[in-house]
């Protein structure tokens, strides 16, 4: 399996493509990865250095992988943080590309727009972008739930409210859909909840809540529940061991006290998993 993975890049630590190559990889997946952005570090230490890459170099780089007369054995496209609306259409431009060397690929596109306590933080443009242009082409989306909560104007306050928003953004082209970090009332507050949508049906999974803040668990989840959705073409499976995975990498982080995840020292639990989680079915 090929994935052409479009995001950011940081020397130090773990967000963006430097959050999503490495699980990808471990898992046997040969993982191209086009920059968006060279930085020394992810922004939420408030300073960093480095660069912003133009629209036109991520499509020059493509152009060169096209060139190389490998683009039909691509098998998705992944897509984060978009800096601007240019880089959006570069990535969108991508996707078409991809899909007409290879109409069975699949694009997943990490909504990023916000979050819960945090709110938007992404640049003005960019929340219109993701609903306008980029999920409505997207054959998987892997939104937060104040992602999802925008995209569609539905609440998430129960479960029902969730599944009712997922169905909102289904209707707006997505097939599949990746609810993380999802929190409803009524629920257990030692726990953190994700939820998988695909034709019809409709799962959630509960892990453990852990005592961590880190960046870039995000964009590695959405690059396991591509990686298995795409070889199982089941949203079940996908949710399972994404998340079983995912816990894993955090609770290895959270007992190292460490602010950036323990992607390398954690990597087993890409492969085996310590804890599997099962799903369960949203009636």
């Amino acid at each position: 399996m090929n994935i052409l993975s479009i995001q950011s890049w940081v020397a130090y630590g773990h967000v963006g493509n430097a959050a999503a190559i490495f699980p990808m990889q471990r898992l046997g997946v040969e993982a191209w990865a086009v920059n968006t952005v060279q930085f020394s570090n992810h922004t939420g230490y408030g300073k960093w250095r480095g660069q912003v890459f133009s629209a036109e170099l991520v499509r020059e780089l493509v152009q060169g992988i096209e060139e190389r007369g490998a683009l039909p054995t691509c098998s998705g496209v992944l897509s984060g943080y978009m800096g601007d609306a240019g880089i959006g259409e570069a990535i969108l431009d991508t996707v078409a590309r991809v899909k007409t060397a290879n109409p069975r690929a699949l694009y997943c596109c990490d909504p990023v727009i916000g979050d819960v306590g945090r709110g938007v933080f992404v640049r003005p443009g960019i929340p219109e972008f993701m609903r306008d242009r980029a999920v409505p082409v997207a054959d998987i989306v892997t939104p937060n739930a104040f992602e999802l909560e925008w995209l569609t104007g539905r609440p998430l306050a129960t479960l029902a409210e969730a599944a009712s928003a997922c169905d909102a953004l289904h209707a707006m082209g997505p097939k599949v859909i990746l609810v993380t970090s999802l929190e409803t009332n009524g629920a257990d507050p030692t726990t953190i909840a994700l939820m998988a949508s695909d034709r019809g049906r409709k799962f959630t999974v509960r892990t453990p809540r852990l005592p961590l803040s880190v960046n870039g668990a995000g964009d590695a989840i959405a690059a396991l529940f591509l990686v298995h959705y795409a070889r199982s073409n089941d949203a079940r499976i996908a949710l399972e061991n994404a998340a079983s995975s995912i816990f894993g990498l955090l609770r290895r982080t959270a007992e190292a006290g460490s602010r950036e995840i323990l992607l390398v020292a954690a990597q087993d639990e890409f492969v085996n998993p310590t804890t599997r989680f099962t799903a369960e079915a949203i009636a």
